[in-house]
């Protein structure tokens, strides 16, 4: 089955392709990026669940050591743990091989994440039920969690085939959310996993953003519901936002590259308002990505998109 649009999916594997093209990719810049992205998953990973810490707090606590006044110690704890799980995450797959994912892996992550925090429960099954303040799902009974992992492992194994990378990598978050494992960390170890299955098929680290928050919560609802197809283009979406940056920083200066600008600005060269891009951006048609609150596309992308309007009438 597939959840993904077939053009949305070209479009992610043809970025992917011209960024592979690049390769070798110069060191320095590479490194400078992946320092970025590291602080900036730390940051809105954390952020989601309720850290309060900044992103340039988030940045001095892990890069600097610097403990931020008034914030509580579980805030930086938890900035510092994070940080070591993506170090593990980057160990994963730069061995140049497929990982096996196993209850070992997922309970790691877990442990990761929430240690020196909660060191009797981090990497351990709950025992009892929980409530996600918030959502109409009900995780399913604690006795019930070691045969759902055992059967979520199975699934990946039958699935990682059959499906595009990125529609598997959502739909392990989901499955791991929705039985809720753990006491804590779930959401993050999710986030964690999926990365393992987006990197070793060569995407870089996605990102969902602390400003779209309402939007996540919204679309694992829908799927909650039996509707997935909501939530993989969310993260199918987050998944083009870290390759658009890639490639804005690490395209040769001697190739031409898509100037971004925001959708009111853009909305000046067009017969379309920004209120309709930004629909045609939400909706996976017009390649677009945000940077915090605002959505930026470019020129080329809109008439790529027309284009693509043209040929399909």
């Amino acid at each position: 089955m597939s959840y993904l649009d077939q053009k949305i999916k070209a479009r992610l594997e043809n970025k992917l392709k011209i960024l592979q093209s690049y390769r070798p990719l110069p060191e320095p810049a590479v490194r400078k990026i992946r320092e970025q992205f590291e602080v900036e998953m730390t940051y809105n990973s954390n952020a989601i669940e309720g850290n309060s810490l900044t992103l340039k707090e988030t940045f001095l606590v892990i890069n600097e050591g610097i403990t931020i006044k008034g914030k509580p110690l579980k805030d930086h704890l938890e900035a510092k743990n994070h940080q070591e799980a993506l170090d593990y995450l980057y160990d994963l797959v730069s061995k140049d091989k497929r990982n096996t994912f196993s209850e070992s892996l997922i309970r790691s992550f877990n442990q990761m994440v929430i240690q020196d925090i909660d060191k009797e429960w981090g990497g351990r099954y709950r025992t009892s039920e929980v409530i996600i303040m918030g959502a109409e799902h009900k995780p399913p009974q604690a006795v019930e969690i070691p045969k759902l992992i055992f059967d979520l492992i199975g699934w990946i194994k039958n699935n990682k085939n059959k499906l595009h990378p990125i529609e598997l990598a959502a739909i392990i978050h989901y499955k791991l959310v929705a039985i809720h494992p753990f006491f804590d960390g779930n959401g993050r170890t999710a986030r964690l996993l999926m990365n393992v299955i987006l990197m070793e098929n060569g995407y870089p680290l996605a990102i969902i953003l602390k400003n779209d928050r309402k939007k996540y919560y919204n679309v694992l609802a829908k799927a909650d519901k039996g509707d997935l197809s909501f939530f993989i283009l969310f993260v199918a979406r987050a998944v083009e936002r870290s390759l658009d940056i890639y490639l804005k920083v690490l395209t040769p200066k001697n190739i031409k590259k898509d100037k971004y600008v925001s959708l009111a600005e853009l909305s000046k060269e067009t017969n379309f308002s920004s209120k309709y891009l930004n629909l045609l951006a939400r909706a996976g048609s017009l390649e677009a990505h945000k940077e915090g609150r605002n959505w930026l596309s470019s020129k080329e992308a809109l008439d790529r998109y027309l284009d693509s309007r043209k040929r399909k009438r």
